[in-house]
C-alpha cells in the first residue's frame, strides 16, 4: 500500500470547502491545506485536468516535502462546447468570486431550455509520495447533471447552487453534506483514488 493510515498529506489547495470534504472521505488520514505553509499556488498551464492536476500535487510536494494530493475540477458544459472547463474557477476572469462565474454562466446560457443545459462536473486527483515520483496516482470522478436558470441553496461552493442533480430533484448546493459527498465527482474520485492505493504493488 503505498499510503499508510493516520499520515499527513498535503493537499494542494487552499479552499476549505475542499479541504472539508477531502476530510470526511480521507478520514483516517490528517489532511492540511498548503495554504498553511505558506506556498504559492502554481501556475496552471496545463489544457487538461490531468496536467494542472500533477503540476499542484507536485509543487506542494516540493515545498513540503510531504505526500501531496491536487485536484483539478471543473464544469463541462455541453451547450459550451465543454467551458468552462479547466478555466472553471477563473471563467469570468483571474480574481473571479463564485457569484462572478454563476452569472456569466447562467448569462452565456440564458435564451436555452433546460434540456439543452446538459452539463458534468470532472474531478482529477493526483497523489504523489514526493515531488519526483515518477509514477503518480490518478484518479478521475464524473457528476452528471444540468445548469438550472437560478441559483439555489447555500451548502457547498463554485457552481453547486447552479448544478441541477436529477436524481435527488435540487441543487448540489441543496444536498446534504453527506449525500453530495457520495454522488459527487470528487467524491467518485476519491473513492477510486482509495482503491488504487490500496492495489498490491503500489
Amino acid at each position: 500500500m503505498r499510503v499508510a493510515t493516520r499520515q499527513t498529506i498535503v493537499l494542494a489547495s487552499g479552499n476549505q470547502g475542499k479541504v472539508r470534504e477531502f476530510q470526511v472521505i480521507l478520514q483516517d488520514n490528517t489532511i492540511r491545506p498548503q495554504s498553511e505553509f505558506g506556498i504559492i499556488e502554481c501556475e496552471e498551464t496545463g489544457t487538461t485536468f490531468v496536467e494542472n492536476a500533477i503540476l499542484k500535487a507536485r509543487n506542494a510536494a516540493l515545498h513540503c516535502q510531504m505526500p501531496a494530493i491536487a485536484d483539478d475540477s471543473g464544469l463541462v458544459v455541453d451547450a459550451l462546447g465543454g467551458a468552462p472547463g479547466v478555466i472553471s474557477a477563473r471563467y469570468a476572469g483571474v480574481n473571479a468570486s463564485d457569484q462572478d462565474n454563476n452569472t456569466k454562466l447562467l448569462l452565456a446560457l440564458k435564451d436555452l431550455p433546460i434540456e439543452q443545459r446538459s452539463a458534468r462536473f470532472i474531478c482529477v486527483l493526483v497523489y504523489l509520495r514526493h515531488a519526483n515520483d515518477p509514477c503518480p496516482i490518478i484518479a478521475q470522478g464524473s457528476w452528471e447533471g444540468h445548469i438550472v436558470d437560478r441559483a439555489a441553496g447555500d451548502n457547498g461552493f463554485g457552481y453547486d447552487p447552479i448544478f441541477w442533480v436529477p436524481e435527488q430533484q435540487c441543487t448540489s448546493a441543496q444536498l446534504p453534506a453527506a449525500v453530495k459527498n457520495a454522488l459527487s465527482h470528487r467524491g467518485q474520485a476519491l473513492n477510486v483514488l482509495m482503491r488504487l492505493l490500496k492495489k498490491p504493488g503500489l
